[in-house]
């Protein structure tokens, strides 16, 4: 009972905070309710930013692969810190010296209106298919869990899963439809700084579990009795090969916070080019202490697992079984809110980026060119209601795959790789024309998918049926065979990335623009640097460089 008083109140806290700091914020216009009428600070930006990326599909999903894996997973964090900087350094002053409230939309001004609409499309038919379903599965999954909803209200765990599916669409999508981005950007804040807490508490506690009430006493067993946890360097056969770092994981961590839509418009959303810097950067500096979070609690489990400590039946129940084992039952409570405000922050800021991109990129622009700002903040609420429905519909049919995390970063490589790669070319190049971007959307998409759900899945069926028949049953060799059987799909999407820069700049010397791309200053924001940016974005960058090679062995 404290348990859910607590987890009310905080919830309820966090709804009315969101509330009278956005009430004075006019949301009937476009830059009002998708920007937070430009107006982000530091601060806001960075616990957005966070909040918005982490979620249970990495409290769960990366914890569990931890649980399998080891550190080597980290990479998924940690490298995120060098797109941020990136980010903070190249893409965005050249955004917000366009004033841009969606990224196709310089897509419309450096190539044509038609690669814009195809780029929102697949933005949102992965987020429609893909990311919001996946968020609130592993999202349901984990309230779900920490309550016991299944012996509270007498149902399946099938049932209870849909009530906490719905539970969660219908409240992530009042903040998100009804509140706009400022009240997405204040809720993420405040929940940022329990999640920290709370995420923080929960490998310190299981620490001292480990090291009978010393912090110290427990890594010092952690890192002995599991040493092979401890490397950073992956083999062939691990979830991530150390040369995938230097292909395809740059790419996607690129892609996810240089020019994914639900990220980015945190930054697009900054009062200045110098409030978004200092967030980015401050953002990637704490991305870097992510693994305390996402993995250590996995090997903590792990340990625990292995010296009967703790009961583990599959590794994405790790998370959930450390938190019920060292979470103390008067903390259950608030740790389930913040851990629901993580859930509610990455839904709802998907569907506000969704609401955003329909609004702007397609009701304005193909369905009513003169409707006016409340028109079209209004029919973007509506298309978010019909999001949001349609990912609660879907989300429950998840329940059968064996890995979500892998299942997430593989599909989203459909739309992901082709939309970085004509940004790219966009930035890079002056005469590139239109029909060159709207090929390598087409040809990137189709190329990928032919690759991972077609020819991956013959070649490897194919490898694995010879090596029956040679008599290997070692599931080991069997491991090793599948791995070589076709490169990895990180591989895969380096490779397609090379591919289709090389088919458009070819197009572009064969039929090249008639005139080279200017970009125009909108002066909506002053665009003025941080004077500190690039140090402190060196900084960042040799700290992930040494991270890696601290846990290398």
């Amino acid at each position: 009972m404290i348990g859910i008083i607590s987890f009310v109140g905080f919830t309820a806290l966090v709804a009315i905070i969101s509330y009278f700091a956005t009430r004075n914020t006019n949301e009937n216009s476009s830059e009002g309710y998708f920007l937070g009428g430009r107006s982000l600070t530091a601060g806001v930006i960075a616990g957005s930013l966070l909040l918005t990326n982490l979620s249970t599909e990495q409290l769960i999903g990366l914890n569990g692969n931890a649980f399998s894996e080891g550190i080597l997973v980290m990479a998924w964090e940690t490298l995120a810190a060098i797109a941020m900087v990136v980010t903070a350094l190249f893409l965005l002053p050249r955004y917000l010296k366009s004033g841009l409230t969606t990224i196709p939309q310089f897509l419309a001004d450096r190539f044509d209106v038609s690669t814009k609409t195809l780029t929102s499309f697949l933005f949102l038919t992965g987020y429609m298919v893909v990311l919001l379903p996946t968020i609130l599965y592993t999202g349901s999954l984990a309230i779900s869990g920490m309550f016991d909803i299944p012996e509270i209200l007498n149902v399946t765990k099938s049932t209870a899963l849909w009530i906490c599916i719905w539970g969660i669409g219908v409240i992530g999508s009042i903040y998100a439809i009804f509140g706009g981005l400022k009240a997405v950007a204040v809720s993420d804040t405040i929940n940022a700084i329990g999640l920290l807490i709370g995420g923080i508490l929960i490998p310190i506690l299981g620490l001292l579990a480990i090291g009978d009430g010393s912090v110290f006493d427990g890594l010092s067993l952690l890192t002995e009795k599991a040493s092979e946890k401890f490397n950073a360097v992956g083999t062939k056969t691990d979830s991530i090969p150390i040369a995938t770092i230097f292909t395809g994981m740059m790419l996607v961590q690129l892609f996810y916070w240089g020019t994914n839509q639900q990220i980015i418009q945190r930054a697009l959303a900054a009062k200045n080019l110098k409030e978004g810097q200092k967030g980015l950067l401050l953002g990637s500096f704490i991305k870097i202490l992510g693994p305390l979070i996402v993995v250590i609690p996995g090997i903590i489990a792990y340990y625990m697992h292995a010296n009967g400590m703790l009961e583990v039946s599959a590794p994405d129940e790790a998370y959930g079984e450390l938190v019920r084992k060292v979470l103390p039952t008067e903390l259950i409570g608030f740790f389930a809110a913040v851990i629901f405000g993580a859930i509610l922050s990455s839904f709802n800021s998907v569907l506000n980026s969704a609401v955003t991109l329909f609004g702007v990129d397609i009701y304005k622009q193909h369905i009513s060119k003169n409707a006016s700002e409340r028109t079209v903040v209004k029919n973007g609420k509506l298309f978010g209601i019909i999001l949001a429905l349609a990912a609660m519909f879907i989300a429950p049919f998840l329940e059968n795959l064996s890995s979500i995390f892998e299942y997430l970063q593989r599909v989203n490589g459909i739309y992901s790789i082709p939309i970085l790669t004509i940004i790219v070319v966009g930035f890079t190049t002056k005469r590139v024309p239109a029909i060159a971007a709207k090929i390598g959307l087409l040809s990137g998409s189709i190329l990928y998918i032919v690759s991972e759900f077609y020819v991956r899945p013959n070649l490897v069926s194919n490898a694995l049926n010879e090596a029956k028949e040679l008599g290997i049953t070692s599931p080991e060799r069997l491991q090793e065979i599948e791995v070589d059987a076709y490169p990895h799909f990180l591989h895969i999407m380096a490779i397609l990335f090379v591919i289709n820069v090389i088919i458009m700049l070819i197009i572009g010397r064969l039929k090249p623009r008639s005139e080279s791309y200017v970009q125009t200053y909108t002066k909506q924001v002053e665009i003025v640097p941080w004077p500190y940016a690039k140090k402190v974005g060196l900084l960042i960058i040799g700290l992930v460089i040494f991270t890696f090679y601290y846990f290398k062995q």
